[in-house]
């Protein structure tokens, strides 16, 4: 899955969450698979925090998505 895979959402932060919701997880139970909190996910995914370059690489591999993505904006 490539960036551009979902250029119809519009912005990169809709494209995590558009991802992870057509995979069928919630936050909580992503957040559960990488053994961190729901809170700390979702600042993730709303690009208020950046995770490490070993955590973005995990959760783009849940996600199926390049991992650079939560080091764009």
């Amino acid at each position: 899955m490539k960036v551009g895979d979902y250029s119809m959402i519009g912005k990169v932060e809709s494209n995590i969450e558009y991802k992870r919701k057509e995979l069928k997880y919630t936050q909580e139970e992503i957040a559960n698979k990488l053994n961190i909190s729901r809170q700390y996910y979702n600042a993730i995914e709303n690009f208020k925090r950046k995770p490490s370059v070993d955590l973005a690489k995990e959760l783009a591999k849940l996600l199926d998505l390049e991992w650079t993505i939560f080091f764009l904006s």
